[in-house]
């Protein structure tokens, strides 16, 4: 890496931009950007390794090595035949290559991924007599390629993804994105200040983010390998230096986080996610239906959940979401609900007025991030059947 402040490049969901130059600013980034699921910033390499081990709703970070302009497959191959791939590969070295394609010269991108890496194990091949193997799963060195019309820019990919915790051990269906699910804690503005409940937790998803922001805990501890760490330069000792100075930053809470959910095969994927993360002193687990649930009765609370919709939902989805809207004004008053969904249907079917909704991206779906605001005077006696007690709650 050079020497000094360099431009790095943190990658994210649609939505999340805006978030995500706040994590950095507060880390203490320089000239930080914002672009489409992008924020382009400056720092040296121990703020390469924070970022990486902090940022919450980075999907990775990039470090950008050449710029170009080409304009056929024979200037592309070139381009990047003629960086100097040995600083960073040896022949013994694992490659892998990803490609992001916006272009009408260039119209398939595993085409391109493909002459990129005939291109750098090539130049490998040349410079040292062997060729290095291919490996994307788990690279010794990742490419990132971004080809805009004519516009190619290569970087490293120092994170091999951010998404990739290492706290999952167990999951539901199409389980939420760790980085979207950070996301959608931060965009709440909810940093610890209530107590905060999913009450269709499935895995645990949601909870564990959310304790990791109220704990302050780096998004990343967990994390088995950074790209970083296979390459030439790596700093073993500041990486280790940079850790514990963050861990030291960690605070207990003081709240309550609960997951709720019907299914015991999903708490109990809930709690072994929680376990493997080591948060089972920070959240509580019940068995509960949400339609036969109440809040509890202490403290203020933040619900934030992720309701199934589309073909998650084996029941008619308009009924669904106005159920979930009967349940929230009968038996949530007082509570501040966030809930994020790509069912527009069910939106119109809850019932209740969005004090906030934000556009996002769950997966390939447009979804929304809707906030509903809870009185009690709005609450009305619920006809569904007596609940369950919501004080019995079970530590995970």
């Amino acid at each position: 890496m050079p020497e000094g402040n360099f431009q790095m490049v943190a990658k994210t969901f649609y939505g999340l931009e805006e978030v995500l130059a706040e994590e950095l600013r507060n880390l203490g980034a320089m000239r930080v950007e914002t672009a489409r699921r992008a924020v382009s910033f400056y720092g040296d390499k121990g703020f390469l390794y924070k970022a990486n081990l902090c940022l919450r709703t980075a999907l990775s970070v990039l470090v950008p090595l050449k710029t170009d302009k080409v304009a056929s497959e024979t200037q592309l191959y070139r381009s990047v035949y003629n960086l100097p791939w040995e600083r960073y590969l040896t022949s013994r070295d694992t490659l892998a290559v990803d490609a992001t394609v916006a272009s009408e010269i260039f119209t398939n991108s595993h085409y391109v991924t493909l002459r990129v890496k005939d291109a750098i194990v090539d130049r490998i091949r040349d410079k040292m007599n062997a060729r290095p193997d291919i490996d994307r799963d788990d690279p010794s060195l990742k490419v990132n390629v971004h080809l805009a019309d004519r516009t190619l820019t290569l970087s490293l990919d120092s994170s091999l993804g951010l998404h990739r915790r290492g706290y999952r051990q167990a999951t539901n269906i199409a389980p939420i994105n760790e980085v979207l699910a950070a996301g959608l804690v931060l965009l709440s503005g909810w940093r610890g200040q209530t107590n905060l409940m999913d009450p269709m937790c499935g895995s645990g998803t949601l909870l564990i983010e959310a304790a990791m922001v109220a704990a302050n805990i780096p998004a990343c501890i967990h994390k088995k390998r950074f790209g970083f760490e296979s390459w030439k330069d790596f700093d073993p000792p500041l990486f280790e230096k940079i850790k514990e100075v963050s861990l030291r930053k960690m605070r207990d809470p003081g709240i309550r986080i609960l997951g709720r959910d019907k299914a015991p095969s999903a708490l109990a994927k809930a709690a072994e996610n929680i376990t493997a993360a080591g948060l089972e002193d920070f959240i509580g687990l019940s068995r509960q239906d949400f339609f036969h649930s109440r809040r509890p009765e202490e403290g203020a609370w933040t619900l934030l959940f992720n309701p199934p919709y589309g073909q998650r939902l084996e029941v008619d989805e308009r009924e669904f979401y106005k159920r979930i809207g009967d349940t929230l004004k009968t038996a949530y008053p007082d509570t501040v609900a966030w809930m994020i969904t790509g069912s527009k249907e069910g939106l119109k079917s809850l019932g209740l007025r969005t004090s906030r909704s934000i556009p996002l991206m769950n997966a390939n779906l447009e979804s929304r991030l809707v906030k509903y605001e809870l009185y009690t005077g709005s609450r009305k006696t619920p006809k569904t059947s007596s609940p369950q007690n919501p004080e019995a709650e079970a530590q995970a």
